[in-house]
């Protein structure tokens, strides 16, 4: 089992490396062997990591060339595999997956150097996941972001993906810096890289100043890359541009790896040397309602769907987080389970989006009201999905955030519970208008805004070829995603289960022992008695207010022009248009000084309260 560790990075980056030499051969008459080479080597990096997943009772530990470590120190480099960790990489693969199916007919005159990106891409979620070693965690992310770069700039004879990608590249390589900083303090300070090693070395003194800075660089680094208020800007600019399939790994994968990166760095490294736990708690929840709130408002005013879906990932971005930040383990199972449904809805929302692109050309809900009505099995999907976003039982989006709220409120958080409400039903609101106006002519004709219009009309079709159909291996992939969200939320016993994996994620003591001394560690210790993961009542009746809150609200924005009260011109979200503009102003420099002001803040309110 352990030598699947190693397979589930080096095989995409072989058969890459393999499509990148041989790319002369793949002419056009052989598009079908690389798609179909792609798309098996994506499937069965997927099928490893779930074999992982379901094996990794205890933890699975690789060391390469046999390097053990002796006496406590690590000499090489390793791979772990826990339920989280190695189900995550699992969860990356199948988006991977479900985006080349997408692609077969998506892209008619596609390069090999698509196939080969999206295997990078693979490879360094996979190996980000997996990997024990806080340098390589750098390394893992760099190689997925550069694929991501590249990705995201491919139309490149156009002006807004190479702008889009040039503000991705920047923002997320200032991030890198911080991460890489932090990495070389912790270094110099414990003379170790391995996250086991260097947690064991940490916890065995009181933290200074040196501690608490490499803390708050590596964990601002990886906010920047999970679009964290204020360092979110890349998101909204990268996934307005980038292929919709590409959009699908964006929003599904990447953004939850960076907080995956900073539970994996916390617990892993920091956790028992800083204590403190309180301060901690509160400063990411702060920042978690904040990124849910203004990812909610920004979403609810756009009219460009790509944008649409990109800042409700900034929000859901900022619940997950709030799930983490709440440092229990039934709030970092919630956060694993609303991230698995979030990715499986918003894959199918991307991937019907690049279907009403390939078909009508446009993605400006405006100029589409009411002509998607030739693509009902795209509209239904889509609106399903839109009802999964909003928390509708049984989708796991459901079950995640109800765990969440339950977390929460038993640690006497009730406000957790509303902003998880509100900030749903805004971002569901923002998907089914646009869904019902788009598919199904609902309401009247939104008033065009110039500047939205024209960020739309730059999104020209990603496709040549085959508009007057929608192939078949376009259309199944929404409908798998949307499905497997449903069927997720139905396991039996899936909060449990998750919440015991999440004890384990969360038990620092037993993975020193598991990775250093090759310990196997059946039942590792939870901080704090497990919290009951029943469904109740009041878990269905909040995820069903929250749906109907946001079908609601779409009603009203659908059809705002003719209730009394907002017949005089108040358009909803209007006051919203400015605020954005200046916010979100497609600047570079503009990001950058907002990284650095989030650093200052987070730093200086972690610096205050850790002494």
């Amino acid at each position: 089992m352990r030598t699947l560790l190693p397979l589930a990075v080096a095989v995409p980056l072989l058969v890459a490396a393999g499509l990148s030499a041989a790319s002369a051969a793949f002419q056009r008459r052989n598009r079908w062997a690389l798609d179909g080479l792609a798309i098996l080597t994506a499937a069965a990096v997927t099928a490893m990591l779930m074999a992982l997943t379901v094996g990794a009772g205890s933890a699975q530990v690789y060391w390469f060339g046999g390097f053990r470590p002796a006496h406590g120190v690590a000499l090489g480099i390793d791979f772990v595999a826990s339920p989280l960790s190695a189900g995550l990489a699992a969860f990356a693969g199948l988006l991977v997956t479900a985006a080349m199916v997408f692609s077969w007919r998506y892209f008619e005159r596609v390069s090999t150097f698509y196939h080969a990106l999206m295997l990078v891409f693979l490879a360094g979620m996979a190996g980000f996941c997996l990997t024990g070693d806080v340098f390589d965690l750098f390394v893992f992310f760099e190689v997925m972001g550069v694929a991501a770069y590249a990705l995201t700039a491919y139309r490149t004879e156009e002006r807004g993906p190479l702008q889009g990608a040039l503000n991705f590249a920047i923002t997320n390589s200032v991030g890198a810096y911080l991460s890489l900083a932090g990495i070389a303090l912790v270094y110099g300070r414990t003379g170790a890289l391995n996250m086991a090693q260097v947690g064991r070395a940490l916890a065995g003194h009181r933290p200074d100043g040196l501690v608490v800075v490499s803390f708050v660089l590596i964990v601002v680094g990886l906010l920047v890359k999970a679009s964290i208020v204020p360092f979110h800007f890349w998101t909204a600019d990268a996934e307005a541009v980038a292929p919709s399939p590409v959009c699908v790994l964006f929003s599904g994968a990447m953004v939850e790896l960076g907080l995956y990166g900073v539970a994996r760095v916390y617990w892993s490294m920091f956790g028992s040397a800083l204590g403190h736990r309180g301060a901690i708690s509160s400063t990411l929840l702060a920042l978690g309602a904040a990124t849910a709130v203004v990812g909610a408002l920004f979403c609810f005013r756009q009219r460009h769907l790509k944008r649409i879906l990109a800042f409700s990932t900034i929000s859901h971005a900022g619940m997950f987080l709030m799930g983490v930040a709440l440092l229990t383990p039934l709030g970092l199972a919630g956060a694993a389970i609303y991230v698995v449904g979030h990715g499986l809805v918003k894959g199918a929302l991307f991937l019907c989006t690049g279907i009403v692109l390939h078909r009508l050309r446009s993605i400006n809900e405006t100029w589409l009201h009411g002509r998607g009505r030739r693509l009902p099995v795209t509209g239904a999907v889509y609106i399903l999905a839109g009802l999964g976003l909003a928390d509708l039982p049984p989708f796991a989006t459901y079950l995640g955030k109800g765990y969440i709220e339950e977390s929460g409120y038993s640690h006497g958080m009730a406000w957790v519970t509303a902003v998880l409400i509100i900030t749903s039903i805004l971002v569901g609101g923002a998907v089914l208008r646009a869904g019902g106006g788009v598919f199904w002519g609902l309401g009247d004709a939104p008033s065009e805004d110039p500047r939205m219009a024209a960020e739309a009309s730059e999104e020209h079709s990603e496709t040549e070829e085959g508009r007057g159909r929608t192939p078949l291996s376009m259309v199944l992939p929404p409908l798998v995603l949307v499905a497997l969200a449903v069927a997720v939320g139905l396991l039996p016993h899936l909060g449990s289960v998750v919440q015991a994996a999440a004890v384990r994620f969360q038990d620092q003591g037993a993975y020193n022992a598991t990775v250093l001394s090759g310990a196997r560690v059946l039942h590792a210790q939870a901080p704090q008695p497990p919290e009951p993961t029943g469904i109740t009542i009041a878990d269905v009746a909040t995820g069903v207010g929250s749906a109907a809150g946001a079908a609601v609200l779409a009603l009203v924005s659908l059809y705002w022009r003719r209730l009394p009260l907002l017949r005089r011109g108040l358009e909803p979200g209007l006051g919203l248009v400015g605020p954005i503009r200046r916010f979100q102003s497609g600047v570079v420099t503009d990001y950058v000084t907002w990284i650095v002001l989030g650093l200052a803040v987070i730093g200086g309110a972690l610096a205050l309260s850790i002494r």
